[in-house]
């Protein structure tokens, strides 16, 4: 055994630690070392001096939560949601914005380091939000049977109250919803409809689903926006139509100061929490919202796939398009090309986009909305990737000068990697949501040829630890 070891201090569960906190950690956590051991610690900030409680001990790390705050970080803040801490949402609202955009890009860079074996990887700084807050065009909202107090509600919220909540569910607690009165991620006007919302079905004693007993009504409310176009949509969705109380709650919704265009009512006896109707009722407007993305514009129905926060899409896909240098000649394919956003908004600016995707209501809609445009030189095939990539492609489909790839969390299956790489393509354009997946799927392109020549993190999603990156690669001839 060496000296280190021998005068590393033991660390047990339960155990009080005064710590310096050194960096930020994935999944919104901060660490430090203590002799040898790494301790990941919630609820502090790099540069804090903390007292920290171990929850967990595991052979190579620890767990603590902070139980006191001895020193400040220059870098700590005052949140600006009284949930948070509690409702998990948001990681970082106690960090300056500054300095979570600083550790997203180390992040970043960490990642293509130590997964994608890259020597001093090209890493620009993060991209910064357009609105740090405010920015979500979409909030999903969970009814529940077992409401989860706030420190400050306990002793004071009476039994009854917390047989009914309406919120967000407590990370790790599926069967707890945490009353969310004032988000910071969502519009004010959501904010509004929330809590009227709330308030209206309390009054008239409508229980709320229970997925222990699969009894009960209310389920799920989702509020979606148009931050261009200013269209705002209600879905609520219950296991019972319930007419008369739904047409109240309809006229609720038609108040001015809510400004909701359109309200669709979602039934389901399905035992599940996912937000989604078998039938869907339209009480006013048309069901759908319209929303401007670039050039173009999209219509939004309850539960259609749209990037969450519209102005940060915007920079992404400029971004994603500026790093493929794009000519009027070029035929682009744009794998994983979902409803497709990014195909239509370069669609003008190049020959022809070529969209893959697998989901088929997603081409649906890619060719929907391709026909709402006016857009004429895109062709989307439901199919699978690898597939397409290799000999499954119809004939008539032509080769491109340009991928782009936006793949999900996962990232790409090393066949697509390995039939990117035979493609001999020169320009390749990766669009990722998780640096970790991403820098692995880069290390396997070097072998392929190709090079990364930029790494652009940008951040979709304030005050969470989450970053996206577009990724620019070139194959030498």
């Amino acid at each position: 055994m060496s000296d280190a070891q021998h005068d590393a201090p033991v660390i047990r569960r339960g155990d009080i630690l005064e710590i310096e906190v050194e960096k930020a950690a994935f999944e919104g956590r901060s660490m430090s070392r203590v002799g040898n051991m790494v301790v990941f610690v919630d609820g502090a900030v790099p540069g804090d001096r903390v007292e920290a409680q171990v929850y967990r001990k595991k052979k190579q790390f620890a767990e603590a939560r902070v139980e006191k705050l001895l020193e400040a970080s220059p870098s700590r803040v005052d949140p600006a949601c009284r949930h948070f801490g509690v409702c998990g949402g948001c990681k970082w609202q106690h960090m300056s914005y500054e300095r979570q955009l600083y550790w997203k890009r180390e992040h970043v860079v960490d990642a293509f380091t130590r997964i994608g074996g890259f020597d001093a990887p090209p890493v620009t700084d993060t991209l910064p939000a357009v609105e740090p807050f405010w920015y979500r065009n979409k909030m999903e909202f969970s009814f529940g049977e077992m409401r989860w107090l706030m420190p400050d509600e306990l002793g004071v919220v009476d039994r009854d109250a917390e047989l009914f909540a309406l919120g967000l569910h407590i990370p790790k607690r599926y069967d707890r919803i945490l009353h969310i009165d004032d988000c910071r991620l969502e519009s004010q006007e959501s904010n509004a409809i929330l809590n009227a919302t709330r308030a209206f079905f309390l009054a008239r004693d409508i229980p709320a689903y229970s997925t222990r007993t699969h009894t009960g009504d209310l389920r799920n409310l989702v509020i979606r926006e148009a931050k261009h176009t200013g269209e705002r949509m209600v879905y609520l969705v219950s296991t019972h139509r319930r007419e008369d109380i739904i047409r109240d709650y309809a006229a609720l919704l038609q108040k001015e100061e809510f400004a909701v265009s359109t309200f669709v009512h979602g039934v389901t006896d399905r035992k599940s929490s996912v937000a989604v109707g078998d039938e869907d009722i339209v009480y006013f407007g048309d069901g759908t919202i319209r929303e401007q993305l670039g050039a173009n514009r999209f219509r939004i129905s309850p539960t259609s796939f749209f990037q969450t926060n519209t102005l940060q899409a915007e920079r992404l896909y400029a971004l994603a398009e500026q790093a493929a240098a794009l000519g009027k000649d070029d035929v682009v394919w744009d794998l994983y090309c979902g409803t497709g956003t990014i195909s239509l908004f370069i669609a003008r600016d190049v020959q022809h986009v070529v969209g893959v995707e697998l989901n088929a209501s997603a081409i649906a809609d890619a060719e929907k909305n391709a026909r709402e445009n006016g857009i004429d030189n895109t062709t989307f095939y439901c199919a699978d990737i690898v597939d397409f990539l290799g000999d499954k492609a119809p004939a008539d489909v032509p080769s491109p000068d340009v991928i782009i790839t936006d793949p999900p969390r996962a990232g790409m299956h090393a066949k697509v990697v390995a039939a990117i790489g035979a493609s001999g393509v020169r320009r390749l354009v990766y669009v990722s949501c998780n640096p970790a997946t991403s820098a692995r799927d880069c290390g396997m392109l070097r072998e392929y040829g190709y090079r990364v020549e930029n790494v652009t993190p940008v951040d979709m999603f304030p005050h969470t630890y989450h970053i996206e990156c577009v990724i620019t690669l070139r194959k030498d001839d």
